[in-house]
């Protein structure tokens, strides 16, 4: 039997981030926890499915550390824990940089190409000939 040691890597936990906010009703979770704190069983009247698929789906984020759970009498209350989500943002943030560059380029170039055409319609206009149509 090998030996099976639980480490905290900051690698797994992203990659439970990224699969906890790949599905649309967590993610959806999560914007209604954004409002504050909510007892579980306003969490799952908020939605269409049933309790213990919403109970799956917070076990999940609490796992994934994007929620926190606590008690208030006999109810369970989450709370959302933004923090796993900087993970995110900081892949994200490539990305941005990425298309940020691109679309400024692609920008110069439809710039560019509009300057062009826009002489060479001007030029094309002082240089014709009035035809007899024009007249």
């Amino acid at each position: 039997m090998r030996n099976h040691s639980v480490t905290y890597s900051p690698f797994q936990t992203q990659d439970a981030t990224f699969q906890a906010v790949a599905d649309p009703t967590r993610r959806a979770v999560l914007d209604l926890l954004r409002r504050g704190s909510q007892p579980a069983g306003a969490i799952a009247q908020a939605f269409p499915v049933s309790r213990p698929a919403i109970s799956r789906h917070l076990r999940l984020l609490r796992r994934a550390h994007l929620v926190r759970e606590h008690r208030e009498g006999r109810h369970r209350v989450y709370d959302l824990n933004p923090e796993p989500l900087r993970a995110v943002d900081s892949w994200l943030e490539q990305y941005r940089s990425f298309w940020t560059m691109s679309l400024n380029n692609l920008k110069s170039f439809v710039e560019s190409e509009y300057a062009k055409e826009t002489a060479q319609h001007s030029a094309g206009k002082l240089t014709r000939k009035p035809s007899k149509g024009d007249r």
